[in-house]
């Protein structure tokens, strides 16, 4: 089979991987222009996206968790290990709707660790095998078919298709941050209704990054699986 098959000159590539690619230009360019658009909102009530992250938390019952403020834009994420919020520059103080939708949505994933949320424990039990596999399938793949040996593709693209998984439980795990954080936001009238409308579609926005990940890795793990196909 010509090698091209193999570095992205071929038909799998432009039918799979380009509009999926695509898809993820369109998810990021999506998700700037929104966060952009509403950190130019200010909230009424003058909470902060801190404060926001607190109030989640509190309602669900969650105290051991400590936000820190972390330096960058939207590098905000929660750490299980250490059990920490990190919020960045543009969320932690700011009083932006923006701010109050994503601070939100990390307190999400803090209560869903703290309540033993199935797909985030399930997520977990695959990380190692998922960590093995980015660093070392397509090294297994490239060496097999430099060697002619079937074996180790098929064990290269059994390894990425466990990243394919993560990607897929990745998804839900994200939703549900956002549904949880929505439900505080409205719940306890942290924003009016106008606000809450534009936390919630920032935070739809950012899904759309997670959905197109999904996409991207389904898009690669097929064209593995038909270039092996069509090589043997």
């Amino acid at each position: 089979m010509p090698h091209y098959y193999y570095y992205g000159f071929d038909i799998y590539y432009l039918i799979l991987i380009l509009p999926a690619f695509i898809l993820s230009l369109g998810a990021q360019i999506m998700v700037s222009s929104t966060f952009s658009k509403y950190s130019k909102s200010i909230n009424m009530s003058g909470l902060t996206g801190a404060a926001a992250a607190q109030r989640v938390l509190y309602s669900h019952g969650v105290t051991n968790v400590r936000i820190e403020r972390v330096g960058g834009n939207l590098t905000d994420h929660f750490d299980p290990r250490t059990n920490v919020i990190r919020l960045s520059d543009s969320v932690y103080a700011s009083t932006s709707v923006a701010a109050i939708g994503v601070a939100a949505h990390e307190a999400g994933h803090a209560v869903q660790y703290a309540q033993s949320y199935a797909p985030i424990k399930i997520r977990n039990f695959i990380l190692p095998v998922v960590n093995f596999g980015s660093r070392f399938s397509f090294i297994a793949i490239l060496l097999g078919i430099a060697f002619a040996y079937d074996l180790l593709i098929t064990i290269g693209i059994i390894l990425f298709s466990f990243a394919t998984l993560f990607q897929i439980l990745t998804l839900p795990v994200e939703l549900n941050a956002s549904k949880r954080a929505m439900e505080t936001i409205r719940g306890q009238a942290l924003l009016s209704d106008t606000e809450a409308r534009g936390a919630k579609k920032v935070l739809t926005a950012a899904a759309m990054t997670y959905v197109a990940a999904v996409v991207m890795s389904i898009a690669q793990l097929l064209r593995l699986l038909l270039l092996n196909r069509r090589r043997r």
